[in-house]
């Protein structure tokens, strides 16, 4: 290094940043509005179509995926590959809403499948990121969400439907539901990061 080099900042540093950014309580937010506003569209749009449906359900996954990105680097790399489950739940998310959107015409049970497995597989992962990552603050509700999604991919997996009609208040239902418990989650960050923070200024 030559004497006139400046010293390296580590807050330029990409991971540095998203870390910060997917840490933040209202990064939390964004992605819980981004669950619960599509979740009221679908329940409250009228003369619901397939083709309507899919459409906001894919954009919905791909706007998910992008906020679990984020959130991933909020994770410690090194405790039981809670970063690298919560980057698999994002890629699962670009996938599913990829394939959505790849064929927004396609029937009730072909999008049926594709939203319950990616429900049921990414609520397990998120149960695992809870357990796993003992420098959580809010792990419990962060468990509760994994167990959540779970259950409602089972849900819509085991009850299948037959119009689209079913479809969009059964998936519209889910999406308000999760969005709420995701906006709680957002909430208790904050006020656990409030918490914190004067205690580390001490």
């Amino acid at each position: 290094m030559t004497p006139n080099a400046a010293p390296y900042d580590t807050h330029s540093d990409p991971e540095d940043v998203l870390k910060q950014l997917g840490s933040s309580w209202r990064w939390a937010l964004g992605f819980a509005l981004a669950t619960l506003i599509p979740g009221i569209l679908v329940l409250v749009w009228p003369d619901e179509t397939l083709h309507i449906l899919a459409v906001i359900i894919g954009l919905q996954l791909l706007v998910a995926g992008g906020f679990r990105f984020v959130t991933a680097f909020s994770h410690s790399s090194d405790r039981g590959g809670s970063r690298l489950a919560a980057v698999l739940i994002a890629m699962l998310a670009f996938l599913a809403g990829v394939l959505v959107l790849r064929h927004p015409m396609q029937t009730i049970g072909a999008l049926s499948l594709i939203v319950g497995v990616f429900w049921l597989l990414t609520g397990v992962l998120t149960a695992y990121v809870a357990i796993a990552d003992r420098a959580l603050v809010h792990r419990g509700l962060l468990f509760g969400l994994g167990v959540l999604g779970s259950v409602a991919g089972i849900v819509v997996l085991c009850f299948p439907v037959d119009s689209a009609v079913a479809l969009t208040r059964l998936l519209g239902l889910w999406l308000v539901l999760l969005g709420v418990f995701e906006v709680v989650m957002a909430f208790a960050l904050r006020s656990a990061t409030r918490r914190i923070t004067p205690t580390l200024s001490e």
